[in-house]
């Protein structure tokens, strides 16, 4: 069973990706997080490591707080 709050992460990545027109491949040259683990981050599959979710937010040019913020 996965984890919700996962599940909602994911779907923020996902979401803040798709708003900025990046494919994961190029969302993994801007953060440095490989495509793979950018894609099991994004279907909730795997938790995330600290230093990866500052990398994407840091790629979306948002701060780890405004990504974390589910609001959509």
């Amino acid at each position: 069973m996965k984890d919700d709050r996962l599940l909602q992460l994911g779907q923020k990545i996902r979401y803040e990706r798709m708003k900025q027109n990046l494919s994961q491949e190029e969302l993994e040259e801007k953060s440095k997080v490989s495509r793979r683990a950018i894609s099991e981050i994004e279907r909730g599959n795997t938790d995330i490591r600290y230093t990866n979710l500052y990398q994407i937010a840091s790629a979306f040019g948002l701060t780890v707080s405004e990504l974390l913020d589910f609001k959509l």
